[in-house]
């Protein structure tokens, strides 16, 4: 079987050498394609064909994954007249798409795959680079039950947590309930943590107690520590920029479906504050700074006592520091 991975950015990259692994260990061939063809020389040179399309790539393959910024561009790979997916797939196909992307953009390709007895699937990843390079990724799975039964192993190969959760669209929703419930908690955070650094307490004091209460325990707290305890936003460990696109299709389908999301829109409003002070190409997390500038106080803990700190009560073994 060919197997097709188009993609390969920092996300991309990470799961596709973990795809590559099973791979060459139960025979089957792995074929790459990305806009920018250096991305895919590491994988050409341990043995991955290369593909000047994503239509000559779908000729070749039975099964292709997707890693993409969103949905514009998710849209322009699968359907482009003459080099997109659609024009190369064989009927059976499955196609699965692991970027974050719109509800209604994947049921809309979705449609177009059927008429052409192909499948489309929304399987959107949470973990960040870091789960990715570890294959501790999370992947909610939308679409064609069956595609998904036959293909989970490829999944598993670059995942520990791949779960079908229903029709198309569903993955999508999934995601970006979760990555929205994220962003929110963040400005939260943000807010009642300068207000006991206003209030007196030493933020690495704050940041200990605050550990060991109730909420503290289940680690809500831990997603303090690599950005806004440090006042280091760079490098990312996502960019801001792709998080406010995460948050715009979050609230995007809020007003579609009508429900409510003032804090989740509060928590974007401060994002696109962000984006306008030129922050775009910094850590997500930097959307709390203009919390910390807003109460007036300073938040900037010396790393070694951040690691002394996690030594004394360590963090649970999941990631709590991205979506």
């Amino acid at each position: 079987m060919k197997v097709g991975f188009i993609g390969l950015g920092t996300m991309g990259a990470y799961m596709a050498a973990n795809l590559s692994k099973y791979l060459e260990s139960s025979n089957h061939g792995l074929v790459v394609h990305d806009v920018r063809r250096e991305a895919a020389e590491p994988f050409i040179a341990k043995g991955a064909a290369w593909a000047a399309s994503p239509r000559a790539l779908a000729e070749a393959c039975d099964v292709v994954f997707l890693s993409l910024p969103g949905p514009k561009e998710v849209e322009a790979v699968a359907t482009t007249a003459d080099t997109g997916l659609l024009g190369g797939l064989k009927p059976g196909a499955a196609v699965f798409d692991l970027s974050t992307n719109a509800p209604s953009m994947v049921r809309k390709i979705a449609a177009l795959f059927g008429e052409k007895g192909c499948h489309f699937l929304d399987a959107p990843v949470s973990g960040g680079p870091a789960g990715a390079r570890s294959g501790r990724l999370a992947i909610w799975v939308g679409g064609d039950k069956a595609s998904f039964d036959e293909h989970k192993v490829f999944l598993d190969a670059f995942s520990d947590q791949a779960r079908y959760i229903g029709a198309i669209g569903a993955g999508s929703v999934a995601k970006l309930v979760h990555n929205c419930a994220g962003y929110a908690i963040q400005t939260a955070l943000a807010e009642v943590f300068t207000m006991g650094v206003k209030g007196g307490v030493e933020p690495l004091a704050l940041w200990e107690a605050v550990r060991t209460g109730a909420v503290g325990r289940s680690r809500t707290f831990d997603r303090l520590v690599d950005q806004f305890l440090q006042n280091k936003y760079e490098p990312p460990a996502f960019a801001l920029k792709l998080a406010l696109k995460d948050m715009t299709l979050a609230t995007d389908l809020g007003r579609e479906l009508g429900v409510p999301m003032r804090l989740s829109n509060l928590a974007y409003t401060d994002m696109v504050e962000a984006m306008g002070r030129g922050w775009e190409g910094q850590d997500s997390r930097s959307a709390m700074k203009l919390q910390i500038e807003r109460a007036g106080v300073e938040i900037a803990v010396d790393p070694e006592r951040i690691k002394a700190a996690l030594e004394r009560d360590p963090p649970t073994t999941g990631d709590p520091k991205r979506s």
